[in-house]
């Protein structure tokens, strides 16, 4: 197995962990959300917990959406200042070697 492969199963094998988690915290916090409505019937509360448990995971899902795109994002920017660091090092070695190769020659011709 390459290390491309194995990188590939441990990202899906935590992304349905996290997932996992997610929808038992989904229905906790829906069997929390219910516990005070006691006039409730027991399907009326399983289906007000379902439809919670439902949300909650679409607004997870809406926020690493979010943080994808951001991160994303700032991967972009953060490549491009350091492309523009890069040419400015090699600008400054440049024109470093430059100058020694000048003082260089006014030695050796004076």
């Amino acid at each position: 197995m390459s290390a491309k492969d194995a990188q590939t199963l441990l990202n899906g094998i935590e992304g349905h962990l996290l997932l996992a988690a997610t929808h038992e915290e989904g229905r906790t916090a829906a069997a929390r959300f219910t516990a005070p409505v006691h006039w409730l019937t027991d399907a009326q509360r399983e289906e007000l917990e379902r439809r919670f448990e439902a949300e909650y995971l679409a607004l997870a899902r809406a926020s690493w959406q979010r943080t994808a795109a951001r991160a994303g994002e700032l991967r972009g920017e953060y490549e491009e200042a350091y492309r523009h660091l890069r040419r400015h090092l090699l600008a400054c070695c440049l024109l470093g070697g430059a100058a020694v190769a000048a003082a260089f020659l006014l030695v050796c011709l004076t």
